[in-house]
């Protein structure tokens, strides 16, 4: 009966991994939109990235050397990242670079927050937030409908999370690509296979 039931499932997965290219491709789909944010706040407001970047640590800043070089390079990473992922183009080789950029805004930037991207309930920055909505709700009741009709208010912690979601992501790129069928990487390399060699 056990057994009967493994091979039943083994046999349904079997059939499914016929279809495991749209995972890869969902994995591209929910990465885009996320380092597109990044690379357009870089490109959009360079300036401003040099100067957390060059800035010192006192004044909230990362007091990296040569700042200009490395906001270039992180929103050009940032910015190829994009375009290749988008495409599925040289998807392996683009993800190392995404992968080092990850790392290195978890350990700069993330890591001092802990792990939550949003604040938890007893975090006393959400003590504060919600402190302020009471506040609000018992003298301006008309503001706090408006601000709390579309959801509940959240105060952002910037923790490593959604660094190392995107950081996982990029990894399971790296080893597996961006997928049968639906990337230009495999059309590409087929391509290349079907061309005969020259003598």
């Amino acid at each position: 009966m056990i057994k009967s039931a493994l091979n039943w499932f083994d046999g349904l997965v079997e059939k499914c991994q016929k279809y495991d290219y749209l995972a890869l491709l969902a994995l591209r789909l929910y990465l885009v939109p996320a380092i597109y944010v990044g690379a357009r706040s870089k490109v959009l407001g360079f300036s401003g990235t040099v100067a957390l970047f060059g800035g010192s640590t006192a004044d909230g800043g990362l007091n990296l050397p040569f700042p200009e070089v490395l906001a270039f390079l992180a929103a050009a990473t940032e910015v190829l990242g994009v375009i290749c992922i988008a495409l599925g183009l040289f998807t392996r080789v683009m993800a190392i670079p995404m992968i080092f950029l990850m790392t290195v805004a978890s350990s700069l930037v993330h890591w001092k927050h802990g792990w939550d991207a949003i604040a938890t309930s007893s975090m006393e920055s959400t003590v504060r937030l919600n402190g302020f909505l009471e506040w609000l709700a018992t003298n301006f009741p008309g503001r706090f409908n408006y601000i709390t009709e579309l959801g509940d208010p959240v105060m952002l912690n910037n923790g490593m999370e959604f660094a190392i979601t995107y950081f996982v992501m990029l990894i399971v790129l790296f080893f597996y690509g961006g997928g049968r069928y639906v990337s230009l990487d495999y059309w590409l390399r087929k391509r290349i296979n079907a061309t005969p060699a020259k003598a």
